[in-house]
């Protein structure tokens, strides 16, 4: 879990953050199998997602397409964007030449009409931006009116647990920046991250139109103990604190 919070200092040459184009060969196979998201983080979402046979959905942040091609598999008609034009030719390969795949920015307007999807998918991506609340009225612009926004963070109290036991004092109240040093596939990536409070993430779906209908600290699949017998050492039951999930209702 990445720890190191970041002030803002202004240099000649800012280091380029969350170049996913750069590692997105050795990202891509590490997700495969990974215990965070092959085992936790995309199971939890498509339990969540529940049955979604002929639904529209948008899979926000898609990346290489995994959770894309097993909504796809249980009969959703899927749409993926992602920022990384590397990541989505990652996600080509996978899904193949028909795919609906776009380069998109979260930052700016949507290339949707209104009301476009049932659902939107916003796994592990919102952590990614300092300010939620364009971004979250895009994504309710596009949803229809009783669709769901199925979201996937940083677990806010983990990642202060963790700067805790770094010997850092972290800021929980404050929504604040943060950056770590990722290498993928022998790629070395600088990534920034958005931690904000809990209470600030709640506020900030309801400012958008949104209902919270469920938050939820899911457990990892059980397999997962037998192929991670090291990771999971010290976990006693089936649930650890690294994300926080949410089903949040269009108004």
């Amino acid at each position: 879990m990445p720890t190191m919070p970041e002030d803002h200092v202004e240099t000649a040459h800012p280091p380029r953050y969350n170049d996913y184009d750069r590692m997105a060969e050795g990202y891509t196979a590490e997700n495969e199998t990974s215990l965070l998201n092959a085992y936790y983080e995309r199971p939890a979402m498509l339990q969540l997602a529940g049955d979604v046979n002929g639904r529209r959905i948008l899979d926000v942040g898609c990346g290489s397409g995994p959770l894309f091609a097993e909504l796809r598999d249980r009969g959703a008609l899927v749409t993926g964007i992602d920022a990384s034009a590397g990541m989505l030719e990652q996600a080509r390969r996978r899904l193949g030449g028909d795919a609906d795949l776009r380069v998109a920015d979260l930052a700016g307007p949507l290339p949707f009409p209104d009301d476009a999807f049932d659902d939107v998918i916003a796994s592990l991506v919102l952590h990614y931006l300092e300010d939620w609340g364009p971004t979250l009225a895009e994504l309710r612009r596009v949803l229809k009116p009783g669709g769901r926004l199925l979201v996937s963070v940083d677990h806010p109290f983990s990642v202060v647990l963790f700067q805790q036991m770094a010997g850092e004092k972290p800021r929980y109240f404050e929504t604040r920046t943060r950056t770590d040093e990722w290498t993928k596939g022998g790629q070395t990536v600088q990534m920034r991250f958005w931690d904000r409070p809990l209470h600030a993430m709640t506020e900030a779906f309801t400012a958008a139109g949104f209902g919270i209908s469920v938050i939820s600290e899911p457990p990892f699949v059980p397999e997962a103990r037998e192929l991670f017998p090291e990771e999971l050492r010290e976990i006693t039951g089936t649930r650890f604190a690294c994300f926080l999930f949410f089903v949040l209702e269009a108004g």
